[in-house]
């Protein structure tokens, strides 16, 4: 690795003050027609990328993670149904009495569910159904926001805010599960066409500095954030060196034709048994032929390119690669620290690459902080200091899952624009792959 020039800043100008980068539902206001009008942006999204996807393409389950896209419709539907409408619209009547079953995912409070690894196996409904179950969901949730009274718009409007952010969580995973799918078939279908990028080449790699000290750590403010993120507390942390941009896959090329993948010293225990569990050689996706790597996208199989950001690798080859490289993966507090000088801008969903790209040159600066590939961090998924999870059903969204996951940050090329922030912690397994996971290298200052 060519590990050069060293401290610098952020690309673009120093944000201060309160975070920026606030989900969309605070963007055009938490007014009654601002969210009105969100919801109509976002459920619209996730039909506009269901769209490219065939009725087949939609029903099939590669692996456990892995949810069919009609499911993911159907799911984010019964989200409104079950915490919105139920409690806030007496007149309501469900669109079908065995879907809270099919299309529930984890709310043990709310009932008895469906298993996940079998949510392939559900040819019907068929998605003509699921479509009919979103436009009376969609029907009759345009009816409550313009009609609900003050006092019941008060208490709806969180939980709707919620919902929408719910939403886009699925919408990035409509889209990495689909890659999943199509990356199982032996034509190697594309879901559409790569976009254009502006950037060709992998910027230089600086090394950013921050000082020992006390940070504050967390969401502040009134725009939305998921509970997971707060309470603001106080933090240490010691002096520490980050990297302007993500590991490229020119890099990572260099860590495999070393044997990295063959160096037990360089693994976590659990990171080299699942290595030879699962035979890892590369990252997921990636595939040898005639001697040169190419790996699928979601425009279909590709050259590797060595300026991209390296993706769809677990933690344990994160941290695999940290140790070979004489780094580590930074802990979540630093990586924080880093993001909160910078916008929240980059290669998100939006620009319809949906794939990570080389980021400009900014020498000096930390570039490609949001979008493109989410990036391990060494903390693991734990409550802040002070943590409850909310009461009732919805305390089981984040809280519950607190054990046995690593925190990821930034978001990714299928994360949608305006949906993370620099406090935004997202958290999977240590073996997960699937994602678009990278990672950014850190030291000790």
């Amino acid at each position: 690795m060519a590990l050069d020039r060293q401290t610098g800043f952020c690309d673009g100008e120093p944000m201060g003050g309160e975070p920026q980068g606030t989900s969309q539902d605070s963007r055009p206001g938490q007014t009654r027609n601002g969210l009105q009008a969100l919801y109509g942006e976002v459920r619209g999204r996730s039909m506009k990328l269901a769209a490219p996807l065939t009725a087949e393409d939609q029903c099939i389950q590669t692996m456990p993670d892995v949810s069919p896209t009609k499911w993911h419709l159907a799911h984010t539907s019964w989200f409104f149904e079950t915490f919105i409408l139920g409690p806030f619209d007496s007149g309501y009547a469900v669109f079908h009495p065995r879907y809270n079953y099919l299309f529930n995912s984890y709310y043990e409070a709310v009932g008895p569910l469906h298993e996940r690894p079998k949510r392939g196996l559900l040819s019907r409904p068929a998605l003509d159904d699921i479509h009919a179950y979103r436009r009376h969901v969609d029907d009759a949730m345009e009816r409550l926001i313009a009609g609900a009274t003050d006092s019941v718009w008060v208490k709806m409007a969180p939980l709707l805010g919620l919902g929408l952010n719910h939403e886009q969580q699925h919408q990035e995973l409509m889209l990495t599960d689909i890659k999943h799918v199509f990356s199982c078939n032996p034509l190697r279908p594309a879901y559409m066409p790569l976009k254009p990028h502006g950037v060709t080449a992998a910027g230089g790699l600086d090394w950013i500095e921050f000082p020992e000290g006390l940070v504050e750590l967390g969401h502040r403010g009134p725009a939305f954030a998921f509970d997971n993120e707060g309470p603001r507390h106080k933090a240490w942390l010691n002096g520490f060196r980050i990297a302007s941009r993500p590991v490229t896959n020119g890099e990572y090329l260099s860590f495999i034709d070393d044997g990295g993948y063959r160096k037990t010293e360089l693994w976590l225990s659990d990171g080299w048994k699942a290595c030879q569990v699962f035979g890892w050689q590369a990252p997921l996706y990636w595939e040898k032929d005639d001697g040169e790597w190419r790996l699928m996208s979601l425009a279909g199989l590709r050259a590797v390119d060595a300026d991209e950001p390296v993706c769809h690798v677990s933690f344990f080859e994160a941290d695999a690669f940290a140790k070979w490289a004489g780094k580590r993966l930074p802990l979540e507090g630093e990586w924080e620290t880093m993001a909160l000088e910078c916008p929240v801008e980059g290669n998100f969903a939006s620009s319809g690459h949906f794939h990570p790209a080389p980021g400009k040159d900014a020498p000096g600066r930390a570039i490609q902080v949001f979008g493109d590939v989410w990036e391990w961090t060494q903390s693991p998924y734990t409550p802040y200091p002070g943590y409850r999870a909310p009461d009732g059903a919805v305390g089981e969204y984040n809280g519950k899952f607190m054990s046995g996951q690593m925190v990821l940050r930034g978001g990714s090329a299928a994360t949608p624009e305006g949906h993370v922030r620099p406090t935004y912690r997202n958290f999977f397994t240590p073996p997960d792959r699937w994602q678009f996971s990278g990672l950014r290298l850190a030291e000790d200052a």
